[in-house]
């Protein structure tokens, strides 16, 4: 953005003959000019950098819904006056992420707006996941003087979004303007594409880990469930695939710079919000470290950052959020979360939930283990934190046993009454050890750090973390009753 102060300039802007349609043969100018441009039926329209609200408030005589967003204050003020008694919103905001969540809308509208971004293209994209399908650009630009946005750069960033490109000259009308101009001042209307089938927006989500804790951010001024818990999230931009699009959000929200070797793929999820369309959240998981220590990047869309423990997740939150970190954490890798219209935003723990757990494909797989024991309290002590810390949620309770749940994956510890005398001999016929994944390096070293604290002995410490060869990175515990435990971290990918 330039430098301008826009807020010193609002009680002078509507001076301009073009900018307060004071003259009313130059108002009458602009009408005739919008009633070609935007749809005949009544629509919702978004005029960004609306300025004082003099296009929007032709708009609205025209019988449209408007939500005007401007970066400056005094000038929302202005157009809130000026829009007055109509139907009309006005938001204070930056035009290339207008702060109005989940809605689309039939138009988007800017008058001399794009060459004041440093990015045009990259704010068209964004732009483009605000309109519906079929719905149209319709953006008021110049060069002027050697500076401004030339209408065939303009276009060449249109083409791959839209399918239907309309170019107007509109220097030579001086009834717009109050004036002959010599200069270059043109309009472009651009219609998006109709889909022959069903598309839904895409979006990440970032499951930042600190050992037991979740890092969330509190949304503000974006329109959206402003004031509630959220994770670090946006949409996937065209040309973008899900990772790319994760990496670039981190980066943008909380300042964290991924490598794509740092995320792992959490939760798949097909979400509709109260009133809203479909869409497919991709949920990643990273670890704490990589990629450096967060910090709030866009305080203009939150408030602060805070960590949480995952199991004690607060109320205060988005249910869409919500929801998939209670699906993550019970071990689910995909959920349908589709809300009814009179669904609040905000989660609410005394309504039905609206998560549809889908089962993955499992013949074949690994249904539960078994382990019978012979002292269950201090056995529930020590595999009840270390599954904890691998990812299974309690499960059932017993009087002989206990069972961690992760997916559809069990893991049962019994003191049946029906065991027979003697230890367990890891070294006898029969189970030698259990291995799990563990999530990388680092949380494998952080594992071995702290199980002499909940009675695991680490093995082979003359040899760790080698001790199954040299390209294998694991641990093997061992608990006083005799039962082994391998802890294997993932190879680590080459970088090219």
């Amino acid at each position: 953005m330039t430098s301008i102060d826009w807020d010193a300039l609002a009680d002078s802007f509507d001076q301009e003959p073009d900018h307060g349609l004071l003259d009313s043969a130059v108002r009458m100018a602009w009408a005739d000019r919008m009633r070609d441009w935007l749809p005949r039926e009544p629509s919702q329209v978004l005029d960004l950098g609306c300025g004082t609200g003099t296009l929007a408030l032709l708009a609205a005589e025209q019988g449209h819904r408007v939500t005007g967003v401007d970066l400056s204050p005094a000038m929302a003020g202005q157009a809130r006056a000026k829009l007055a008694g109509r139907e009309a919103e006005i938001l204070v905001g930056d035009a290339a992420r207008p702060p109005v969540g989940e809605r689309t809308f039939d138009v988007i509208l800017a008058r001399h707006v794009l060459w004041l971004l440093p990015d045009p293209g990259a704010v068209l994209r964004h732009w483009a996941t605000l309109l519906r399908p079929g719905g149209r650009f319709v953006l008021i630009e110049g060069v002027w003087s050697g500076t401004g946005l030339a209408p065939a750069r303009l276009m060449e960033a249109l083409a791959p979004l839209t399918e239907r490109v309309h170019y107007e000259r509109l220097s030579a009308d001086h009834e717009l303007w109050g004036r002959p101009v010599d200069d270059e001042r043109y309009v472009v209307v651009a219609q998006a594409a109709r889909p022959g089938r069903h598309t839904e927006v895409v979006d990440v989500h970032l499951i930042l880990r600190r050992g037991d804790d979740v890092l969330l951010a509190r949304r503000a001024g974006t329109g959206y469930g402003d004031g509630l818990l959220n994770g670090p999230s946006g949409h996937v931009e065209a040309g973008e695939d899900v990772r790319a699009a994760m990496i670039r959000e981190a980066d943008e929200e909380i300042g964290v710079e991924l490598a794509p070797e740092d995320l792992k793929v959490a939760l798949v999820m097909q979400h509709r919000g109260p009133g809203g369309g479909a869409r497919i959240g991709w949920f990643f998981e990273a670890e704490y470290g990589r990629g450096g220590e967060p910090y709030n990047r866009e305080p203009q869309k939150c408030s602060g950052l805070s960590w949480h423990p995952l199991a004690d997740l607060p109320a205060d939150m988005v249910a869409y959020c919500r929801a998939g970190l209670e699906a993550y954490r019970a071990g689910e890798r995909f959920l349908i979360h589709r809300h009814e219209d009179h669904d609040p935003i905000a989660y609410a723990p005394d309504r039905p939930t609206r998560a549809v757990p889908l089962p993955a494909t499992t013949g074949g797989a690994l249904h539960h283990i078994e382990l019978w024991v012979p002292d269950l309290p201090s056995a529930e002590a020590r595999w009840g934190w270390l599954l904890g810390e691998l990812g299974y949620a309690p499960y059932r309770r017993w009087d002989h046993g206990r069972s961690f749940r992760r997916a559809d994956t069990y893991v049962v510890i019994e003191q049946s009454p029906g065991m027979r005398p003697g230890a367990h001999d890891r070294r006898a016929p029969g189970l030698n050890h259990l291995a799990f994944h563990a999530a990388d390096r680092t949380a494998l070293d952080a594992l071995v750090a702290r199980a002499p604290d909940h009675g695991w002995t680490l093995l082979y410490g003359d040899r760790h973390p080698f001790a199954g060869g040299e390209d294998h990175y694991a641990a093997y515990l061992e608990d006083p009753a005799g039962y082994e435990v391998e802890l294997v971290a993932p190879a680590t990918p080459v970088r090219l």
